[in-house]
Protein backbone atom coordinates (compact mmCIF):
# COMPACT_ATOMS: atom_id res chain seq x y z
CA UNK A 1 0.00 0.00 0.00
CA UNK A 2 1.92 3.29 -0.98
CA UNK A 3 1.74 5.72 2.27
CA UNK A 4 3.09 9.13 1.36
CA UNK A 5 4.94 10.12 4.18
CA UNK A 6 3.77 13.22 7.01
CA UNK A 7 7.40 14.11 7.51
CA UNK A 8 10.53 14.14 5.71
CA UNK A 9 13.50 15.30 7.92
CA UNK A 10 16.93 15.17 5.63
CA UNK A 11 17.14 10.97 5.54
CA UNK A 12 15.66 10.51 8.89
CA UNK A 13 11.92 9.01 8.90
CA UNK A 14 10.42 10.68 12.18
CA UNK A 15 7.03 9.50 13.54
CA UNK A 16 5.64 12.41 15.44
CA UNK A 17 4.70 11.17 18.98
CA UNK A 18 1.14 12.46 18.51
CA UNK A 19 0.91 9.67 16.24
CA UNK A 20 0.94 7.45 19.46
CA UNK A 21 -1.86 10.01 21.08
CA UNK A 22 -5.65 10.28 20.47
CA UNK A 23 -7.05 13.53 20.26
CA UNK A 24 -10.45 13.29 21.33
CA UNK A 25 -13.34 15.90 22.20
CA UNK A 26 -9.91 18.58 22.60
CA UNK A 27 -8.45 16.12 24.95
CA UNK A 28 -5.03 14.35 24.18
CA UNK A 29 -4.73 10.99 25.57
CA UNK A 30 -1.80 8.59 25.80
CA UNK A 31 -3.13 5.59 27.02
CA UNK A 32 -6.85 3.79 28.75
CA UNK A 33 -8.04 3.20 31.63
CA UNK A 34 -8.04 -0.74 32.15
CA UNK A 35 -8.37 -3.23 35.72
CA UNK A 36 -8.45 -6.02 37.09
CA UNK A 37 -9.71 -7.39 40.04
CA UNK A 38 -7.51 -9.84 41.67
CA UNK A 39 -8.65 -12.56 44.06
CA UNK A 40 -4.71 -12.57 45.58
CA UNK A 41 -5.08 -9.17 46.83
CA UNK A 42 -8.50 -9.44 47.14
CA UNK A 43 -9.00 -5.92 45.96
CA UNK A 44 -9.68 -4.56 42.24
CA UNK A 45 -6.46 -2.72 40.83
CA UNK A 46 -6.57 -0.18 38.57
CA UNK A 47 -4.08 -0.23 35.16
CA UNK A 48 -3.00 2.73 32.70
CA UNK A 49 -2.32 1.36 29.47
CA UNK A 50 -0.49 2.52 26.71
CA UNK A 51 -0.31 0.34 23.31
CA UNK A 52 2.40 1.84 20.38
CA UNK A 53 0.09 3.77 17.53
CA UNK A 54 1.01 0.26 15.20
CA UNK A 55 -1.30 -1.57 17.17
CA UNK A 56 -4.25 0.22 15.27
CA UNK A 57 -3.10 0.54 12.28
CA UNK A 58 -4.23 -2.33 9.77
CA UNK A 59 -2.32 -1.88 6.90
CA UNK A 60 0.57 -3.98 8.28
CA UNK A 61 0.58 -7.44 9.89
CA UNK A 62 -0.33 -7.64 13.87
CA UNK A 63 2.84 -7.18 15.93
CA UNK A 64 3.53 -7.90 19.43
CA UNK A 65 5.49 -5.64 21.87
CA UNK A 66 7.60 -6.21 24.55
CA UNK A 67 5.70 -5.02 28.11
CA UNK A 68 6.62 -2.79 30.57
CA UNK A 69 5.33 -2.70 34.16
CA UNK A 70 5.61 0.04 35.71
CA UNK A 71 5.18 0.69 39.93
CA UNK A 72 3.88 3.82 41.11
CA UNK A 73 2.24 3.73 37.41
CA UNK A 74 0.01 7.15 38.38
CA UNK A 75 3.41 8.87 39.38
CA UNK A 76 5.41 8.40 36.15
CA UNK A 77 3.48 7.11 33.65
CA UNK A 78 3.50 10.04 31.59
CA UNK A 79 7.19 10.38 31.45
CA UNK A 80 7.79 7.15 30.68
CA UNK A 81 5.69 6.45 27.85
CA UNK A 82 6.35 9.96 26.38
CA UNK A 83 10.14 8.90 26.50
CA UNK A 84 9.31 5.43 25.03
CA UNK A 85 6.64 6.55 22.29
CA UNK A 86 9.57 9.47 20.75
CA UNK A 87 12.31 6.96 20.65
CA UNK A 88 10.75 3.79 19.58
CA UNK A 89 7.95 5.22 16.72
CA UNK A 90 10.32 6.46 14.06
CA UNK A 91 12.33 5.03 11.56
CA UNK A 92 16.16 5.07 12.30
CA UNK A 93 15.07 6.96 15.40
CA UNK A 94 13.87 3.42 17.30
CA UNK A 95 16.63 3.15 20.00
CA UNK A 96 13.65 1.37 22.11
CA UNK A 97 11.81 -1.08 20.22
CA UNK A 98 7.92 -0.10 20.17
CA UNK A 99 6.62 -1.19 23.99
CA UNK A 100 3.59 -1.61 25.66
CA UNK A 101 3.67 0.03 29.34
CA UNK A 102 1.50 -1.11 32.15
CA UNK A 103 1.25 1.45 34.69
CA UNK A 104 -0.10 -0.11 37.73
CA UNK A 105 -1.79 2.40 40.13
CA UNK A 106 -0.91 1.67 44.30
CA UNK A 107 -3.90 1.44 46.57
CA UNK A 108 -1.56 0.57 49.83
CA UNK A 109 2.27 1.03 48.18
CA UNK A 110 3.63 0.22 51.87
CA UNK A 111 2.00 -3.16 52.07
CA UNK A 112 2.72 -3.96 48.50
CA UNK A 113 6.44 -2.66 48.03
CA UNK A 114 7.97 -4.30 51.27
CA UNK A 115 8.97 -7.88 51.10
CA UNK A 116 8.63 -8.31 54.95
CA UNK A 117 6.84 -6.53 58.23
CA UNK A 118 8.90 -4.01 60.34
CA UNK A 119 7.20 -2.23 63.74
CA UNK A 120 9.90 0.90 63.52
CA UNK A 121 11.97 3.02 60.66
CA UNK A 122 14.06 5.75 60.98
CA UNK A 123 12.12 7.64 58.15
CA UNK A 124 8.62 6.08 58.81
CA UNK A 125 6.17 6.62 61.78
CA UNK A 126 5.24 3.57 63.29
CA UNK A 127 1.62 3.85 62.01
CA UNK A 128 2.68 3.85 58.85
CA UNK A 129 4.11 0.33 59.13
CA UNK A 130 1.48 -1.75 60.30
CA UNK A 131 0.52 -2.95 56.43
CA UNK A 132 4.20 -3.33 55.66
CA UNK A 133 5.14 -6.68 54.23
CA UNK A 134 2.59 -8.01 51.90
CA UNK A 135 5.41 -8.01 48.79
CA UNK A 136 5.21 -11.92 48.38
CA UNK A 137 1.88 -11.27 48.42
CA UNK A 138 1.77 -8.93 45.25
CA UNK A 139 4.39 -10.39 43.64
CA UNK A 140 2.26 -13.83 43.09
CA UNK A 141 -0.45 -11.11 42.27
CA UNK A 142 1.62 -10.31 38.99
CA UNK A 143 3.25 -14.05 38.67
CA UNK A 144 -0.75 -15.94 38.72
CA UNK A 145 -2.66 -12.76 37.89
CA UNK A 146 -1.78 -9.55 36.40
CA UNK A 147 0.99 -10.80 33.76
CA UNK A 148 -1.30 -13.17 32.79
CA UNK A 149 -4.38 -11.10 32.14
CA UNK A 150 -1.87 -8.57 30.21
CA UNK A 151 -1.03 -11.66 27.78
CA UNK A 152 -4.27 -12.43 27.00
CA UNK A 153 -5.76 -8.98 26.34
CA UNK A 154 -3.17 -7.69 24.59
CA UNK A 155 -0.71 -8.39 21.78
CA UNK A 156 2.82 -8.88 23.65
CA UNK A 157 5.74 -10.76 23.47
CA UNK A 158 7.84 -12.56 25.70
CA UNK A 159 9.93 -9.92 27.21
CA UNK A 160 9.01 -8.41 30.24
CA UNK A 161 10.77 -5.30 32.12
CA UNK A 162 10.01 -4.32 35.42
CA UNK A 163 10.67 -0.58 37.15
CA UNK A 164 10.50 0.32 40.35
CA UNK A 165 11.33 3.67 42.79
CA UNK A 166 12.12 3.90 46.09
CA UNK A 167 10.20 0.80 48.13
CA UNK A 168 8.83 -0.47 44.03
CA UNK A 169 12.65 -0.56 43.47
CA UNK A 170 12.58 -2.65 46.84
CA UNK A 171 10.41 -4.54 45.20
CA UNK A 172 12.14 -4.82 41.72
CA UNK A 173 15.07 -6.52 43.52
CA UNK A 174 13.54 -8.30 45.67
CA UNK A 175 11.99 -10.15 42.42
CA UNK A 176 14.91 -10.46 40.86
CA UNK A 177 16.65 -11.99 43.98
CA UNK A 178 13.32 -14.70 44.96
CA UNK A 179 11.56 -14.69 41.49
CA UNK A 180 14.45 -14.26 38.72
CA UNK A 181 12.55 -15.74 35.85
CA UNK A 182 9.36 -13.64 36.28
CA UNK A 183 10.64 -10.64 34.56
CA UNK A 184 13.80 -10.53 31.41
CA UNK A 185 14.96 -7.25 33.20
CA UNK A 186 14.89 -5.47 36.02
CA UNK A 187 14.88 -1.64 36.93
CA UNK A 188 16.25 -0.22 40.40
CA UNK A 189 15.48 3.48 40.88
CA UNK A 190 17.44 4.44 44.03
CA UNK A 191 15.94 0.92 45.77
CA UNK A 192 15.02 1.48 49.70
CA UNK A 193 17.68 -1.33 50.39
CA UNK A 194 18.18 -0.41 53.73
CA UNK A 195 15.04 -1.57 54.86
CA UNK A 196 14.66 -3.87 57.74
CA UNK A 197 18.51 -3.36 58.48
CA UNK A 198 19.43 -4.25 55.32
CA UNK A 199 17.39 -8.05 55.37
CA UNK A 200 17.16 -7.58 51.30
CA UNK A 201 20.53 -6.26 50.48
CA UNK A 202 22.09 -8.98 52.66
CA UNK A 203 19.72 -11.43 50.53
CA UNK A 204 20.62 -9.88 47.55
CA UNK A 205 24.55 -10.18 48.00
CA UNK A 206 24.55 -13.80 48.75
CA UNK A 207 22.40 -14.29 45.46
CA UNK A 208 24.44 -12.09 43.32
CA UNK A 209 27.60 -14.53 44.15
CA UNK A 210 26.20 -17.51 42.39
CA UNK A 211 25.53 -18.19 38.72
CA UNK A 212 21.59 -18.03 38.69
CA UNK A 213 21.29 -14.97 36.74
CA UNK A 214 21.54 -15.55 32.65
CA UNK A 215 19.49 -13.97 30.59
CA UNK A 216 18.64 -11.30 33.15
CA UNK A 217 19.43 -7.54 33.27
CA UNK A 218 19.35 -5.22 35.92
CA UNK A 219 19.82 -1.37 36.12
CA UNK A 220 20.04 0.77 39.39
CA UNK A 221 20.34 4.27 40.25
CA UNK A 222 21.95 5.98 43.38
CA UNK A 223 20.64 9.02 43.70
CA UNK A 224 22.96 11.75 45.73
CA UNK A 225 22.08 11.12 49.39
CA UNK A 226 25.52 11.57 50.99
CA UNK A 227 26.37 13.63 54.16
CA UNK A 228 27.49 17.33 53.06
CA UNK A 229 31.01 18.03 53.41
CA UNK A 230 32.04 14.17 54.36
CA UNK A 231 34.25 12.47 51.90
CA UNK A 232 33.96 8.57 51.54
CA UNK A 233 36.06 7.37 54.60
CA UNK A 234 34.21 9.90 56.51
CA UNK A 235 30.80 8.25 55.33
CA UNK A 236 32.28 4.87 56.57
CA UNK A 237 32.24 6.14 60.30
CA UNK A 238 29.47 8.64 60.13
CA UNK A 239 26.36 7.34 62.12
CA UNK A 240 23.71 9.85 60.34
CA UNK A 241 20.82 8.26 58.24
CA UNK A 242 22.25 9.62 54.99
CA UNK A 243 25.35 8.00 55.59
CA UNK A 244 23.86 4.59 56.59
CA UNK A 245 21.46 4.52 53.27
CA UNK A 246 24.12 5.79 51.29
CA UNK A 247 26.49 2.68 52.93
CA UNK A 248 23.60 0.33 51.91
CA UNK A 249 23.89 1.23 48.41
CA UNK A 250 27.58 1.03 48.28
CA UNK A 251 27.32 -2.52 49.59
CA UNK A 252 24.76 -3.25 46.97
CA UNK A 253 27.11 -1.62 44.19
CA UNK A 254 30.07 -3.44 44.89
CA UNK A 255 28.29 -6.62 45.44
CA UNK A 256 27.47 -5.93 41.57
CA UNK A 257 31.17 -5.02 40.69
CA UNK A 258 32.43 -8.41 42.55
CA UNK A 259 30.35 -11.00 40.56
CA UNK A 260 30.50 -10.08 36.93
CA UNK A 261 30.50 -13.73 35.94
CA UNK A 262 26.96 -14.60 38.00
CA UNK A 263 25.00 -14.25 34.41
CA UNK A 264 23.81 -11.03 35.00
CA UNK A 265 24.05 -8.31 33.25
CA UNK A 266 24.27 -5.53 35.65
CA UNK A 267 24.88 -1.56 35.44
CA UNK A 268 24.84 0.47 38.59
CA UNK A 269 24.74 4.47 38.01
CA UNK A 270 25.01 7.10 40.50
CA UNK A 271 23.55 10.18 39.83
CA UNK A 272 25.28 13.58 41.68
CA UNK A 273 22.83 15.91 41.05
CA UNK A 274 19.50 14.43 41.47
CA UNK A 275 17.82 13.79 44.67
CA UNK A 276 15.66 10.82 45.85
CA UNK A 277 12.61 12.55 44.02
CA UNK A 278 14.18 13.80 40.84
CA UNK A 279 16.03 10.86 39.79
CA UNK A 280 13.27 8.43 38.14
CA UNK A 281 13.22 10.28 35.25
CA UNK A 282 16.65 10.59 34.04
CA UNK A 283 17.62 7.29 35.40
CA UNK A 284 14.79 5.91 33.61
CA UNK A 285 15.90 7.09 30.27
CA UNK A 286 19.67 5.74 30.73
CA UNK A 287 18.24 2.01 32.28
CA UNK A 288 15.89 1.89 28.73
CA UNK A 289 19.31 2.82 27.34
CA UNK A 290 21.10 0.44 28.74
CA UNK A 291 18.47 -2.80 28.45
CA UNK A 292 18.39 -1.95 24.69
CA UNK A 293 21.09 -0.93 23.69
CA UNK A 294 21.81 -3.57 21.12
CA UNK A 295 18.66 -2.56 19.14
CA UNK A 296 19.49 1.15 18.50
CA UNK A 297 21.50 0.99 15.00
CA UNK A 298 24.81 2.59 15.88
CA UNK A 299 25.65 5.61 14.21
CA UNK A 300 28.21 4.63 11.77
CA UNK A 301 25.54 2.00 10.47
CA UNK A 302 23.11 4.96 10.08
CA UNK A 303 25.76 6.52 7.91
CA UNK A 304 26.00 3.49 6.13
CA UNK A 305 22.64 2.69 5.90
CA UNK A 306 21.52 6.23 4.34
CA UNK A 307 24.81 6.36 2.25
CA UNK A 308 24.46 5.64 -1.23
CA UNK A 309 27.66 3.80 -1.42
CA UNK A 310 26.00 0.34 -0.62
CA UNK A 311 24.87 -2.03 -4.05
CA UNK A 312 21.20 -2.09 -4.57
CA UNK A 313 20.32 -4.32 -1.53
CA UNK A 314 23.56 -4.08 0.75
CA UNK A 315 21.65 -1.25 3.00
CA UNK A 316 18.37 -3.59 3.28
CA UNK A 317 20.92 -6.21 4.22
CA UNK A 318 22.80 -4.81 6.53
CA UNK A 319 19.02 -4.23 8.03
CA UNK A 320 18.27 -7.49 8.39
CA UNK A 321 21.65 -8.52 9.90
CA UNK A 322 21.43 -5.76 12.63
CA UNK A 323 18.17 -7.63 13.37
CA UNK A 324 19.40 -10.82 14.13
CA UNK A 325 21.83 -9.36 16.52
CA UNK A 326 19.02 -7.63 18.39
CA UNK A 327 17.23 -11.05 18.47
CA UNK A 328 19.81 -12.52 19.90
CA UNK A 329 19.76 -10.20 22.78
CA UNK A 330 15.79 -10.38 23.11
CA UNK A 331 16.10 -13.80 23.40
CA UNK A 332 13.11 -14.05 20.61
CA UNK A 333 12.92 -13.54 16.82
CA UNK A 334 12.64 -9.65 16.25
CA UNK A 335 12.07 -8.64 12.74
CA UNK A 336 12.77 -5.10 11.07
CA UNK A 337 9.32 -3.05 11.94
CA UNK A 338 7.42 -3.54 8.81
CA UNK A 339 5.69 -0.52 9.13
CA UNK A 340 9.44 1.68 9.27
CA UNK A 341 10.92 -0.16 6.67
CA UNK A 342 8.04 0.05 4.43
CA UNK A 343 8.12 3.74 5.03
CA UNK A 344 11.82 4.56 4.22
CA UNK A 345 11.88 2.72 1.01
CA UNK A 346 8.83 4.81 0.00
CA UNK A 347 11.30 7.98 1.24
CA UNK A 348 14.05 6.86 -1.84
CA UNK A 349 11.34 5.60 -4.22
CA UNK A 350 10.06 9.40 -4.09
CA UNK A 351 13.76 10.17 -4.35
CA UNK A 352 14.39 8.69 -7.66
CA UNK A 353 16.28 5.61 -5.93
CA UNK A 354 14.15 2.45 -6.41
CA UNK A 355 16.97 0.48 -7.32
CA UNK A 356 18.27 1.12 -3.50
CA UNK A 357 14.73 1.08 -2.17
CA UNK A 358 14.48 -2.42 -3.96
CA UNK A 359 16.32 -4.38 -1.49
CA UNK A 360 14.31 -2.71 1.64
CA UNK A 361 10.66 -4.13 -0.27
CA UNK A 362 12.01 -7.24 -0.85
CA UNK A 363 13.32 -7.12 2.87
CA UNK A 364 9.68 -6.93 4.25
CA UNK A 365 8.86 -9.75 1.87
CA UNK A 366 11.25 -12.11 3.22
CA UNK A 367 10.43 -10.76 6.77
CA UNK A 368 6.40 -10.72 6.40
CA UNK A 369 5.50 -13.07 3.42
CA UNK A 370 1.77 -13.00 4.53
CA UNK A 371 1.20 -9.40 4.56
CA UNK A 372 -0.87 -7.75 1.25
CA UNK A 373 0.72 -4.37 1.85
CA UNK A 374 4.38 -5.66 1.49
CA UNK A 375 3.67 -7.30 -1.49
CA UNK A 376 1.65 -4.24 -2.76
CA UNK A 377 5.07 -1.99 -1.90
CA UNK A 378 7.23 -4.45 -3.69
CA UNK A 379 4.55 -4.09 -6.69
CA UNK A 380 4.56 -0.21 -6.85
CA UNK A 381 8.95 -0.57 -6.73
CA UNK A 382 8.56 -2.91 -10.13
CA UNK A 383 6.32 -0.47 -11.92
CA UNK A 384 8.99 2.28 -10.96
CA UNK A 385 11.56 -0.06 -12.22
CA UNK A 386 9.99 -0.79 -15.12
CA UNK A 387 9.35 -4.38 -14.54
CA UNK A 388 5.40 -4.73 -15.53
CA UNK A 389 5.67 -8.62 -15.27
CA UNK A 390 7.02 -8.48 -11.65
CA UNK A 391 4.70 -5.69 -10.22
CA UNK A 392 1.35 -7.48 -11.62
CA UNK A 393 2.52 -10.50 -9.72
CA UNK A 394 2.97 -8.42 -6.54
CA UNK A 395 0.01 -7.33 -7.18
CA UNK A 396 -1.53 -10.83 -7.59
CA UNK A 397 -0.18 -11.93 -4.54
CA UNK A 398 -1.29 -9.52 -2.37
CA UNK A 399 -4.61 -9.67 -3.86
CA UNK A 400 -4.42 -13.43 -2.65
CA UNK A 401 -3.83 -12.45 0.79
CA UNK A 402 -6.10 -9.64 0.84
CA UNK A 403 -8.80 -7.99 -1.42
CA UNK A 404 -7.94 -4.37 -1.68
CA UNK A 405 -9.75 -1.61 -3.63
CA UNK A 406 -6.37 0.32 -3.92
CA UNK A 407 -4.41 -3.02 -5.24
CA UNK A 408 -7.46 -4.26 -7.29
CA UNK A 409 -6.89 -0.83 -9.23
CA UNK A 410 -2.94 -1.05 -10.02
CA UNK A 411 -2.87 -4.38 -11.74
CA UNK A 412 -6.50 -3.14 -13.59
CA UNK A 413 -4.82 -0.71 -15.19
CA UNK A 414 -1.47 -1.99 -15.21
CA UNK A 415 -3.22 -5.41 -17.03
CA UNK A 416 -5.14 -2.85 -19.40
CA UNK A 417 -1.79 -1.20 -20.48
CA UNK A 418 -0.44 -4.79 -22.14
Amino acid sequence: MYKKLLLLLGLVMATALTQAQTIKNKDITIGHVDSITSAVLKEKRQLWVYVPASARDLTYLPHRYPVVYLLDGDAFFASATGMIGQLSEGFLTNVFPEMIVVGILNTDRMRDFTPNHVTSSAVVAASGLKTSGGGENFTTFLAQELLPYIDAHYSTSPHRTLIGHSLGGLLVLNTLVHHTNLFENYVALDPTVYWDEERLLKQACDALAQPRFAGRSLFVASANTQPAGLDSVQILRDTSLEATITRAKWTLRDALARNPRNGLRAAYQYYSTATHNTVPLLATYDALQFLFKPYALSPAATVELLGPTLKVEGAALLLEAHYRQVSTQMGYLVRPPERFVNEFAYHLLQNEQAGRALGFFQLNVRSYPTSFNAHDSLGDCYLALGKRTLAAESYTKALQLHENPDTRQKLTRLQARK
